[in-house]
């Protein structure tokens, strides 16, 4: 790739490296100059650019992100669209991120400019979280590094996938010894439920005994006849070694003791046992406490159905110190809240559905209620929304209301009701945007009529939406026409509110062209409406209508 300040005579086909403007025209870093742009800057008085030409044996960056993201996404993690050399790997479950963090450094040692950056290896995610990302840093790459990346990539099958968490059915068998209050048992007993719950498991009985092995290995075998699928064993005094009460009663109870201890502080006096295909576990004093220990990390790989023998125990030493300590005393909760605040985090986009509008040019019919491929118009675009990235998913509802809401009944939306909705547009958008939660970054604003628009549209928007790098404004177009939806960032929210009208968000697109990053799509979904019989007929030429 050559780089460098070139004549804008020869500029046609070559990637800006800076943005700029030209008269009325602004354009972005890693534009594909075309005949127009240079035009446009020879009549502003520039006669040359800084930018990048690609050549032979060059990879333009969105293709090599692509390219090397595909192979690392294994089971649960799917890909957003690339943007700016840029590709987002996300859970689709909720479980355990499972890499291995050597093969991860072999892949960022290939060549200086791809990288692939991870959350923790073992790291509880939530569906739709990011858990790595792919950035080639300049605007090509040479064949042969991608070639080699993708080698390491495949070497040993993908790299990342998410463990998800599988429901078990739980018992907790807690041992009483003199002057042990009940309030302690009944407090593990809540303790226990919700961090059974938090990784989508349920207690399924609780059981109290006197701390003897004759008293708690019939328990324990009662809990295994009852159908649990995971037993806890919460005792009155703490596990000293692999002769005392508690792995003499699994002992005892037909099962075996696999592992006692952990590097991991508090939680060493962990107990592994099993019974059969069934984990018996006896827990350290500390799984009393709702603050993280050693035994969560054994739990959620338990839960996750990835190995928690000997081996993986023995190795989670490592970052295995989680007590507080004098020079840093800040609780481990509030120490947890400030590293999930400042982690980095992929941006938290609404989904904006706007249906309530009267369908006036559609004539008597309400248009978002009209059947195509067996639903309504409205739900297609619902659904698209719900499939993306995009999250919570709001609908404003006004003519209609309880028929836009029974169309969409089952799906995960928040439904808003706009009274004023006969007055246009912009009161919709009004009442969707002053429904969306606080934490959001931004919010994708998609028409009830545009029910071809995909998933994969939505999730290419919010691939390129970045404020830092100054996309607040994301349009998606086709073969340079704009269209819809259109994705804005948070710090637009006040001036769009304030638009009033039949208009969206036009007005914004027009007054901030700096802020305005252009989404070429693949389809021209996002440039179909159906507003009128016509629009209508031409659907049916593809799709079956059931008006």
């Amino acid at each position: 790739m050559k780089f460098g300040e070139i004549p804008v005579d020869e500029a046609v086909g070559a990637v800006l490296a800076h943005s700029l403007k030209a008269g009325a025209l602004s354009l972005r870093k890693g534009r594909v100059l075309s005949a127009i742009d240079v035009a446009a800057l020879k009549s502003a008085g520039r006669s040359s650019v800084v930018a990048a030409r690609l050549e032979p044996g060059d990879v333009d960056e969105n293709t090599a992100a692509t390219e090397l993201a595909r192979p690392l996404a294994g089971g649960h993690v799917s890909l957003a669209p690339a943007f700016t050399g840029r590709v987002n790997l996300f859970a689709q479950a909720a479980g355990l991120v499972v890499f291995d963090r050597g093969r991860i450094d072999r892949f960022n040692l290939v060549d200086e400019t791809i990288t692939l950056a991870t959350i923790e290896p073992y790291a509880v995610v939530a569906p739709k979280q990011m858990v790595a990302t792919v950035k080639v840093i300049p605007f090509a790459v040479r064949r042969q590094s991608v070639t080699a990346c993708l080698e390491e990539a495949a070497s040993a099958g993908p790299l990342i996938a998410v463990a998800p968490f599988q429901e078990k059915r739980t018992a907790l068998i807690q041992t009483r010894l003199p002057g042990l209050k009940e309030s302690v048992l009944d407090k593990t007993v809540e303790t226990t439920r919700e961090r059974l719950a938090a990784l989508g498991s349920t207690l399924l009985l609780e059981r109290r005994c006197e701390h003897r092995t004759a008293a708690l290995a019939p328990a324990i075998a009662a809990a295994l006849d009852d159908g649990a699928e995971l037993v806890l064993i919460a005792g009155a005094s703490a596990i000293v070694d692999r002769r005392d009460v508690i792995p003499a009663a699994i002992t005892a109870a037909g099962g075996a003791i696999e592992h006692f201890g952990m590097p991991v502080d508090p939680g060493n006096l962990m107990l592994m046992g099993r019974r059969g295909a069934v984990p018996v576990l006896g827990l350290p004093g500390c799984a009393r406490s709702p603050k993280v220990n050693g035994f969560d990390w054994v739990l959620q790989r338990v839960l996750a159905g990835l190995p928690a023998g000997p081996g993986e125990i023995m190795r989670m030493g490592v970052g295995g110190l989680l007590a507080d300590i004098p020079t840093r005393p800040l609780p481990r909760t509030k120490l947890a809240a400030e590293a999930a605040e400042h982690a980095p985090r992929a941006a938290r986009i609404a989904g904006l559905v706007l249906a309530a509008g009267q369908s006036r040019r559609m004539g008597t019919l309400n248009k978002l209620l009209i059947g195509i491929d067996g639903k309504p118009m409205v739900r297609h675009v619902a659904e698209a929304v719900a499939a993306s990235q995009a999250s919570p998913l709001v609908v404003v509802t006004g003519h209609e209301r309880d028929k836009v809401e029974a169309a969409l009944a089952g799906l995960p939306a928040r439904f808003v009701h706009n009274p004023d909705y006969a007055q246009g547009l912009s009161t919709s958008v009004k009442c969707g945007l002053a429904a969306l939660p606080e934490e959001v970054d931004g919010a994708v604003v998609c028409l009830g009529d545009m029910p071809m628009v995909a998933a994969a549209a939505i999730d290419r928007l919010i691939a390129a939406f970045n404020p830092v790098e100054g996309r607040v404004l994301c349009v998606p177009t086709r073969r340079g026409k704009r269209g819809n939806p259109v994705l804005l960032g948070k710090r637009l929210f006040a001036e769009l509110a304030a638009v009033s009208g039949d208009v969206g968000a036009r007005s914004l697109i027009a007054g901030h062209p700096e802020l305005v990053a252009e989404v070429e799509m693949e389809s021209d979904a996002v440039l179909t409406d159906i507003d009128t019989p016509q629009a209508l007929a031409r659907l049916a030429a593809t799709a079956r209508i059931d008006a």
